[in-house]
């Protein structure tokens, strides 16, 4: 099989989609990660806490193949509300360090009218390299 398939133990199943796809190479490909938790809910209805938690959804999905955030290579942004990120820019760098510290991959940001699940404010998409 080239490819695995990556979801996080305690996760609850994916259901028509994979969390997280590693290839044969170690490239790492992660969907699109909103601010639930591992049962499917969301932790906050404000900007801040959806982003750090789509942001430890990357992590966990990383970690459960095995690397570490600063494997990470590419993160894309996809926001709901350009002025409440731009209004939040030192609360966004600090959620944003909590859980990737100081490691900056190159990443892009695109705002949307919506995210298909209606209370998600932001949607995070990764790839990283393993070695």
């Amino acid at each position: 099989m080239p490819h695995k398939t990556i979801h996080p133990e305690s996760w609850l199943p994916a259901k028509g989609y994979a969390n997280g796809v590693l290839t044969k190479n170690g490239v790492l490909h992660i969907g699109g990660q909103i601010g639930w938790d591992a049962n499917k809910d969301f932790v906050a209805q404000d900007f801040i806490g959806q982003m750090r938690q789509a942001l430890s959804n990357i992590r966990d999905i990383v970690e459960a193949a095995g690397g570490t955030v600063e494997d990470v290579t590419r993160l894309t942004w996809f926001v709901t509300d350009k002025a409440e990120y731009l209004a939040s820019q030192a609360e966004v760098g600090k959620a944003y360090r909590d859980v990737f510290g100081r490691h900056f991959p190159a990443m892009s940001m695109v705002v949307v009218s919506a995210l298909v699940e209606d209370d998600a404010k932001v949607e995070i998409e990764a790839t990283a390299h393993l070695q």
